[in-house]
């Protein structure tokens, strides 16, 4: 709420939020701060106290903050395990720190400044934008504040901007900081490789011993998921309309009201050349009366037949009222006089009528017939949903509720949180991100009962969890091959990998790059132009890192990752580029470098003035309030 309030005062809000997002600085490793506290304060910083109701309105704040943003409720327990105490503890703590500072250094805001600002923020303003009494009172009175209060946290607020806004001092990267991240971003390098591959043959025979070995060092290789059966039922549109019946009054009725919708006004398609003169016009009139052609003369003039050509317009379409008037009163085939428009000199040939067309009930009656029972579907759904809720209060089975409904049901035998089978395959049930996302929440269970899922087109889907089968390691029969292929594949991908390393380390020796490859019966291969960081075609992330670790000329591999074979590299010529600090990529170079900098900065000040003022905690009361052993 307080964020929303200042959204005008968006320069100080900033350094502020760095400040209430740095680390606590250690405060739980001091053993010392709980000592030397002052009676009746949870902890004391310099010469400021925070209260126990203090801390206690700051965590019931900060649990709001995280049921808005999750949108699940978190119990006082929960976010005690969580460490989310400790976590408004050291928020409080740093928050003194600096208003310590700002007492040393006697800052003060004035009453004036806040009302003034107040006055002019735009969320106390109303439809005519003037500052409203009344929506000021109200968003304090939300947000469990009084004006007193407000006014006291607003002036804190900006006291405490104006401490830690001189850590960073708007910081600003310099240009040769900036041009240094900017080259080593966008520079680029060509690359002469080659590839060699291990067989499976080559890997030593896992024993029964190593088999054995490998599944019980990695139950979660061999670890069939949770799978849930899960019942649904559906009333979609299409479901209800399907089960709806329409008589010959009702079609009748119903092209009544449509018959409109059915018309097709008439369309032509019209040849156009336009011209600077009525002279011009006219002569070219004559010479297409006298049998040239039309588009011919177009093409003369520099215009195209696609330019010169409107295919299958309606009346409307013509921006130009005489030049429209003019195209749909001519008869088919007909040429128009020089045509003084509104917007242009032309000459008009009619090469197309499609008639005006009313589509009979007969001709529309199958696409009539749908449209009615969808309109007539969404006027249902309501009333099977009603019906549905009250079978479900009933305690009705999900079976009997559909075939009483008619409305779709299906059973989803087994299916794990990512939609797959027992066969590892996609189960196809609809609306299943929405369900699986439902189905497998932290409080869904067999026999929990939900609420139903509403859809974009007005239906809703039922669902409840029929039976949990617990995810378990599979026995070691049932994953035997897998966990051969498991080790086999390691020695593969160690071969290549042992490989790759010993030809790199002939070629840094001396070794001819060209002489390694043949000794290897390979052949050498180059891409261009790739980027650090950035993967690309047959050149894997691991690939392109290998390569940007060595000099220009320098040696180095990487295993591809399927393990079966592995790139022996040569990085050649080494492309930096031109640093231009205009550019959209060195701006944001330079944001990223200011924010983690100046972050850094504040961090450290932050730290310092923490130690300055000195913190002592109260042992007792923070366990009493807490239930927490500080540690």
């Amino acid at each position: 709420m307080m964020d929303i309030m200042r959204n005008a005062a968006k320069s100080w809000v900033a350094k502020l939020l760095i400040f209430m997002l740095a680390g606590s600085f250690g405060i739980w490793g001091i053993a010392d701060v709980f000592r030397g506290y002052h009676a009746g304060a949870l902890a004391t910083v310099g010469g400021v106290e925070i209260s126990g109701d203090q801390f206690t309105r700051a965590f019931n704040r900060a649990l709001q903050n995280l049921q808005r943003q999750t949108g699940q409720a978190l119990s006082p327990d929960e976010a005690r395990k969580m460490g989310i105490d400790r976590s408004v503890l050291n928020n409080l703590i740093q928050s003194a720190a600096v208003d310590s500072q700002s007492l040393r250094m006697k800052l003060a805001v004035s009453d004036a400044q806040i009302v003034h600002e107040t006055e002019t923020n735009p969320a106390f303003k109303d439809a005519s934008g003037k500052f409203s009494p009344a929506e000021f009172l109200r968003r304090l009175e939300a947000a469990g504040l009084n004006e007193q209060m407000y006014l006291q946290q607003e002036k804190q607020a900006r006291l405490q901007t104006a401490v830690v806004g001189t850590a960073d001092a708007d910081f600003s990267a310099s240009r040769t900081l900036i041009e240094a991240n900017y080259r080593h971003d966008n520079e680029q390098r060509d690359a002469h490789y080659f590839v060699i591959r291990t067989a499976d043959s080559e890997a030593a025979e896992p024993t029964e011993d190593e088999i054995k070995a490998q599944y019980d060092a990695n139950p979660p290789l061999y670890t069939a998921p949770e799978y849930r059966s899960i019942a649904l039922m559906k009333a979609e549109p299409d479901d209800v309309a399907a089960l709806l019946k329409l008589s010959g009054d009702d079609l009748k009725a119903g092209y009544e009201k449509y018959k409109s919708e059915y018309f097709a006004p008439e369309r032509r398609t019209v040849l156009q050349i336009t011209f600077p003169t009525l002279e011009e016009a006219q002569k070219a009139h004559d010479r297409i009366a006298k049998g040239e052609d039309f588009l011919a003369i177009a093409k003369e003039r520099g215009i195209g037949e696609a330019d010169a050509t409107f295919a299958d317009k309606t009346k409307d379409a013509f921006l130009d009222p005489d030049i429209a008037k003019a195209a749909f009163s001519l008869p088919g085939g007909g040429l128009s006089d020089p045509i003084k428009g509104g917007l242009a000199i032309a000459l008009l040939k009619i090469a197309k009528i499609s008639p005006e067309h009313q589509g009979s009930l007969d001709e529309v009656k199958d696409k009539l017939s749908q449209r009615l029972k969808a309109d007539r579907a969404r006027d249902e759904i309501g009333s099977i949903h009603d019906s549905v809720e009250d079978a479900r209060a009933a305690k009705t089975n999900f079976e009997d509720i559909a075939r009483k409904a008619g409305i779709p049901f299906q059973l989803v035998a087994a299916v794990d949180q990512q939609g797959n089978g027992k066969d590892g395959k996609p189960v196809q049930f609809p609306h299943s991100d929405e369900i699986l996302r439902g189905a497998y929440s932290e409080n869904m269970d067999v026999g929990t009962e939900v609420d139903p899922i509403s859809l974009d087109n007005g239906g809703y889907v039922w669902y409840e969890i029929r039976s949990v089968a617990p995810s378990a390691v599979k026995p070691l029969a049932a994953v035997h091959d897998q966990a051969r292929a498991d080790i086999v594949a390691k020695r593969v991908s160690e071969l290549s990998a042992g490989k790759a390393k010993a030809l790199v380390a002939r070629a840094d020796a001396g070794s001819g790059f060209e002489s390694l490859a043949k000794e290897t019966g390979q052949t050498i291969q180059t891409a261009l132009g790739l980027k650090r960081g950035e993967p690309a075609k047959d050149f894997d992330a691991a690939a392109v890192k290998a390569l940007f670790s060595v000099t220009e000329n320098g040696f180095a591999y990487a295993v591809d990752a399927d393990g079966r074979s592995a790139k022996v590299m040569q990085s050649q010529e080494v492309l930096l580029p031109s640093f231009d600090a205009t550019s959209a990529s060195s701006k944001e170079i330079g944001k990223t470098l200011q924010a983690s900098t100046g972050g850094d900065l504040v961090s450290a000040y932050m730290a310092a003035l923490q130690k300055e003022a000195g913190v002592s905690i109260n042992e007792t009361l923070w366990r009493q309030i807490s239930g927490a052993q500080p540690q």
